[in-house]
C-alpha cells in the first residue's frame, strides 16, 4: 500500500468522507504548502492531548472548566440539554441562547447498545438537584432515538414541578442532526421551543 493510498482509507474513515472526496482531499494536500501540512499534521496529533471534556457539562476544552460554564454572564437558572459536544456550539453561535449547557454524550439507543448508563445521567441529575434551574431545554435531536432520550429526561424530572421543561419547536427537519443545523433554523426553534 502506498502513502497516497494510505491516506486516502484514513480520510474516509471521517464521518461524511466517501472514496471521491478522500481522493480530492489527499491531492489537494499533495499540492500545498509543506508547512501547512506540518501545522495540520501537528494539530491534529496535539488534539487527544490538549482537548478534554469539561468536568460540569462535558463540553470539550482545552482550559480546566469550559467557557460556558466559567462565564458568570450567563443565566445560571436555565440548562440546555444536548447530545454531543459540537450541539452546544451549533446552539450558542445562534445567538438565541444564553444559559448553561449539558452534554449526555449521545442519546438512548436500545438497537445500538446505548442505554442510560452509557450517558451523563447521574451528573445531569446531580447538577439539577445542586442547581436553581427554572427552565431545562431539552435540546437532543428530533430523532427516534433524540425523542426517547427526551421521555427519559421527562420521567427522570416528574418529582421536579418547579422546572419548566421544555424541547426545541420545529424548525429543524425530523431525522436532522443539530451540528448540521444553521443558524437561523437554531434561533427560530429555540425562540419557539414548547413544554414537553
Amino acid at each position: 500500500m502506498d502513502a497516497i493510498e494510505t491516506l486516502q482509507n484514513l480520510l474516509k474513515r471521517l464521518p461524511g468522507m466517501g472514496e471521491k472526496s478522500a481522493a480530492r482531499l489527499c491531492y489537494h494536500l499533495i499540492r500545498t504548502d509543506d508547512s501547512y501540512n506540518k501545522a495540520l499534521a501537528e494539530a491534529i496529533s496535539q488534539l487527544k492531548e490538549k482537548i478534554h471534556p469539561c468536568p460540569i457539562c462535558g463540553c470539550y476544552t482545552e482550559e480546566e472548566k469550559c467557557r460556558y460554564c466559567t462565564d458568570t454572564e450567563r443565566d445560571q437558572t436555565t440548562l440546555c440539554i444536548v447530545e454531543e459536544p459540537q450541539d452546544v456550539l451549533s446552539i450558542a453561535s445562534s445567538g438565541a441562547y444564553n444559559g448553561l449547557f449539558h452534554v449526555l454524550g449521545g442519546a438512548i439507543n436500545p438497537l445500538g447498545g446505548v442505554g442510560p448508563e452509557n450517558l451523563s445521567f447521574p451528573l445531569l441529575m446531580k447538577r439539577i438537584n445542586e442547581g436553581n434551574f427554572r427552565e431545562i431545554i431539552i435540546a437532543t435531536n428530533p430523532t427516534e432515538e433524540g425523542d426517547t432520550t427526551a421521555l427519559y429526561i421527562r420521567h427522570l424530572l416528574k418529582d421536579k414541578p418547579e422546572i419548566t421543561l421544555t424541547r426545541l419547536a420545529s424548525g429543524l427537519p425530523i431525522g436532522g442532526d443539530l451540528g448540521y443545523a444553521d443558524k437561523l433554523t437554531l434561533a427560530r426553534s429555540m425562540r419557539g421551543r414548547i413544554r414537553l
